[in-house]
């Protein structure tokens, strides 16, 4: 495949996500605009692909992918049926939304917070809950790991100060709300607990057992998680209707995305509960069901496996990355982007969205394999698709 002008990289990197997204509508499995909500708030995309469709136009798009699919063969390629339909009406993807009637209510009481764990993550959700004035009890394994945790935000809201955006007394507020604990019994007033461990099924699922013990009646299990099944971690339960996925994203303090991840079991009560509550505390809950890389790991991560096959083809990457930030005004290239994740957390995302969906097109590009096997795993190694 020979790519030599940068609108080329768009169409072959671009269009296959944005049919990713119209397929992802058509399924029912989100709405157009927590779709391009995901997107725009989790990976500082100037619009959703949803948007990006529309103002390209679906005919458009339509047949830019069936070039594409004559060419790869790919199924990947082959347009969507919605994509057809709006094409054959010239109609919009902004009119077949389907999106939510009105704001979501707190059905729940919702005062006290508990937080497990003490990694960037946890730490993050804390200062989120707090800086909007609940009460947060987090629970660590040693007290050196909760004064880090105290350390971490103290210093967040000192930069907060110092750049005129707070100031000492809210500071003190934020921290009196805290309250560090080594014993998980602590979190048994709790009105909703979130876990933020390591991404273990095996260590989450032996702590939802304990929540489940520990929890009072009626509170909300969320775990954080961003790749493991939040069914199973319900089922280990007597209270699959109160267990439901809250993902925040990294650093929880400043981006304003939420996938609020609702299982078959999850109640609709708890549901609308975690989106009002989301919405309370200053972030932007989307809504999707418990399959593997949700909304936006589903839609990010084929592209960037689909950005190094495209440098396995014999395009440079510093040309990849410049055209996609000029053609699709995305903040960061593709290997840009891949090089902050890390490509290990790349590598296993990808593999999980190829045995969830089957599609041969998902097989991980062999250059990002081999990138993991060398520890070339980007920023944190010093060096990943470019050197740091």
């Amino acid at each position: 495949m020979t790519v030599s002008t940068q609108g080329s990289i768009h169409d072959v990197l671009v269009l296959p996500y944005l049919n990713h997204a119209i397929r992802m509508l058509e399924s029912g499995y989100a709405t157009a605009t927590d779709i391009d909500n995901a997107m725009c708030f989790g990976c500082g995309y100037p619009q959703g692909p949803l948007a990006t469709a529309d103002e390209i136009g679906a005919a458009a798009v339509r047949d830019a992918l069936l070039a594409r699919f004559e060419e790869t063969g790919d199924n990947l390629h082959k347009p969507a049926g919605l994509l057809t339909q709006v094409a054959g009406e010239a109609g919009t993807f902004a009119a077949v939304a389907g999106d939510h009637a009105k704001a979501p209510e707190l059905r729940h009481t919702i005062e006290k917070i508990g937080v497990v764990g003490t990694g960037t993550m946890a730490s993050g959700i804390v200062q989120v809950f707090a800086q909007a004035g609940y009460d947060v009890v987090f629970v660590g394994r040693s007290q050196e790991k909760l004064d880090g945790v105290v350390a971490g935000i103290t210093k967040s809201l000192d930069k907060a100060i110092a750049k005129g955006r707070s100031d000492e007394e809210t500071k003190a507020a934020v921290l009196g709300r805290l309250t560090g604990s080594t014993s998980r019994e602590d979190l048994g007033e709790a009105d909703l607990i979130v876990e933020g461990i390591a991404e273990d099924l095996e260590v989450k699922t032996e702590l939802f057992k304990d929540l489940d013990r520990i929890a009072k009646a009626g509170a909300i299990l969320a775990t954080t998680t961003s790749s493991m099944p939040i069914t199973e971690l319900a089922k280990v339960t007597a209270r699959p209707g109160d267990v439901i996925g809250m993902h925040f994203f990294n650093p929880a303090p400043v981006m304003k995305l939420v996938e609020v991840v609702t299982t078959d079991l999850t109640s609709p009560e708890v549901d609308e509960t975690v989106r009002a509550l989301s919405t309370a505390v200053k972030k932007v809950p989307v809504s999707c069901g418990d399959r593997s890389g949700f909304i936006v790991n589903a839609l990010l991560f084929p592209y960037l496996n689909d950005a190094v096959k495209l440098h396995e083809s014999g395009v440079a990457i510093a040309e990849i990355d410049a055209a996609i930030k000029e053609t699709a005004s995305f903040p960061m290239g593709p290997f840009e982007l891949l090089d902050v994740v890390g490509n290990d957390v790349s590598l296993a995302i990808q593999s999980e969205l190829r045995n969830e969906f089957g599609e041969p097109g998902f097989d991980p590009a062999a250059l990002l394999v081999e990138k993991v096997q060398e520890g070339k795993l980007g920023r944190k190694t010093g060096e990943g698709f470019h050197t740091y």
